[in-house]
């Protein structure tokens, strides 16, 4: 499976983006799309995970109510859309693959995107 992430960008402090993670290759129903971010000088951290089946979603206590995971087979898609966006938020978010549902150790992801840099000026 190859996983890509678009949609970052520079956006001020209080807007809304939405990142996409596009899936080509051979993906089971049974899998789980991450998102993760890295700001700069930290560690990988996770954010959001979604079943490809299109439910279940889970977030990290950081995001609740922010961010936003959808998407799946269906589209072959995954999407993260952040909402009221903070300086704090500013890093490279990646896409990820697990067949860990419920996980939110990078460890558990084996397939992982490039990353997209979102930007949040303050």
């Amino acid at each position: 499976v190859q996983l890509q992430a678009s949609g970052g960008g520079l956006v001020q402090a209080g807007d809304s983006l939405t990142l996409s993670c596009t899936v080509s290759g051979r993906i089971f129903s049974s899998s789980t799309m991450g998102w993760f971010r890295q700001a700069p000088g930290k560690e990988r951290e996770f954010v959001a995970a979604i079943r490809w089946t299109g439910n279940g979603a889970y977030y990290a206590d950081s995001v609740k109510g922010q961010f936003t995971a959808s998407g799946g087979t269906a589209m072959r898609k995954v999407y993260l859309q952040m909402n009221s966006l903070k300086a704090e938020d500013t890093a490279v978010y990646y896409c990820a693959k697990s067949s860990r549902y419920g996980s939110k150790a990078s460890a558990d992801f084996d397939s992982w995107g490039q990353g997209t840099l979102v930007t949040v000026s303050s």
